[in-house]
């Protein structure tokens, strides 16, 4: 049974996993290091741009399912959702999950689960493992020792997209990896409460490198059509259309190219792999360079196109990583902005619907935040760099005097 789950880590996967846990009549504790977060879901409110979300939140919270706090207290189960970005040279940074398993350790009982969601390199879940009996020598972790386990770890990848969340936590198959089989069963039993896709066993190694190859693969199709699009500049073909008529053939689904990838997972994760494999991971690496370098061939034609100007006004249109959501992590339009306005190339205007302020790193450069009707006045130059809802409704009339680098192929049709 499962009266009790902690959910660590109440960002963009924690705080919808946490909801969707509660919703279920289970009694929910979220932990975060944020008193701001936490205040804010106390109050039945969220942090965070998800359709739905704050619906959700609001239910739990005032159900008595669904509380925040900064203190670990005992669970059943305790789910870890946080952060693993890369160091210098592209090597994971697995330090939040250490912190993780620190501040849990304390409050672990025997016969608890502990689940890793985020997205790791393989072993990660192996070494969450060994640090938790580090803190907690009384008790017994898989592959820690002769000893019969008596606390349960596996690894369970989230694998939902953007915008669509609480939807896909719900309705998707999910990858269950124990570092033992009891270990996945007892993980497969706490999904199997919230999930209506199939729950499908594996060893934990295994679930880590599903999660980094299904990111890895869609990294790759994008670098083929980040690719395509640089050598259609070139021979003055529309790669847009190009891209629709190859598509028409029954077995070939290429991507959209864009201004580079974003986001904590196909910008990330393929470097795991990478790292685990350098002298393996041609293709991956290849992929990860070409979507890296995609930001400065678009900055190439912003200069380009300023050039034309006197006093350029040039409009970043969107800043997070993908549209209609108010992510900017890993964000390739966050730093085309900010790399053009530390380049002088004119005044930069920021357009990006889902936040109220500047991020801290575009602060105190030459960057305003304003609105689109503002933007489509002041600006000259229309870089468009996400495909939001309010951008694909502009009309040919509203860019008809503007000097456009479109990276998203909304303007394609005119």
């Amino acid at each position: 049974m499962f009266n009790k789950v902690s959910v660590v880590g109440l960002g963009y996967i924690g705080l919808p996993t946490a909801a969707v846990i509660a919703s279920r009549g289970i009694e929910v504790i979220g932990l975060d290091v944020s008193q701001k977060a936490v205040d804010t879901i106390n109050q039945g409110k969220v942090h965070i741009v998800e359709p739905d979300l704050d619906m959700v939140v609001q239910a739990a919270v005032t159900m008595g399912k669904l509380r925040a706090s900064m203190t670990p207290e005992p669970a059943d189960a305790f789910m870890i959702a946080v952060p693993t970005p890369f160091k210098d040279g592209n090597q994971p940074d697995l330090s939040y999950i250490e912190k993780a398993a620190k501040a849990i350790a304390p409050v672990l009982e025997k016969g608890n689960l502990v689940i890793l969601e985020s997205t790791s390199p393989v072993g990660a879940t192996e070494k969450l493992a060994a640090w938790l009996q580090e803190y907690r020598p009384d008790l017994h972790f898989p592959g820690q020792g002769a000893a019969e386990p008596n606390v349960n770890v596996a690894h369970c990848p989230e694998r939902v997209l953007p915008g669509r969340v609480l939807e896909e936590l719900v309705s998707n198959d999910r990858i269950i990896g124990g570092l033992t089989p009891k270990c996945c069963d007892r993980a497969i039993q706490l999904y199997k409460h919230f999930v209506r896709g199939e729950c499908i066993p594996t060893n934990a190694r295994t679930a880590e490198m599903a999660k980094l190859t299904e990111n890895s693969f869609r990294d790759v199709n994008i670098a083929f059509a980040n690719e395509l699009s640089i050598i259609c500049d070139e021979l003055k073909i529309d790669v847009w259309e190009l891209i629709a008529l190859a598509n028409r053939h029954p077995r070939v689904n290429i991507l959209r190219p864009g201004p580079g990838v974003g986001g904590h997972c196909i910008a990330v994760d393929p470097w795991f792999i990478v790292d685990s494999a350098p002298e393996s991971a041609r293709i991956i690496r290849t992929a990860r360079e070409i979507n890296d370098h995609k930001p400065e061939y678009v900055i190439g034609k912003v200069k380009a196109a300023a050039d034309q100007f006197k006093r350029p006004v040039i409009a970043c249109m969107g800043l997070a990583f993908k549209a209609d959501i108010d992510d900017l992590r890993e964000s390739p339009a966050l730093d085309i902005t900010l790399q053009l306005a530390n380049a002088n190339v004119g005044q930069i205007l920021a357009v990006e619907p889902n936040i109220d302020c500047l991020p801290e790193k575009l602060q105190n450069k030459n960057i305003q935040l304003v609105s689109l009707p503002e933007a489509l006045e002041r600006a000259n130059v229309l870089v468009v760099l996400v495909d939001h809802k309010p951008f694909k409704a502009l009309s040919s009339n509203d860019i008809n005097t503007k000097v456009v680098v479109d990276t998203r192929g909304l303007f394609s049709r005119f």
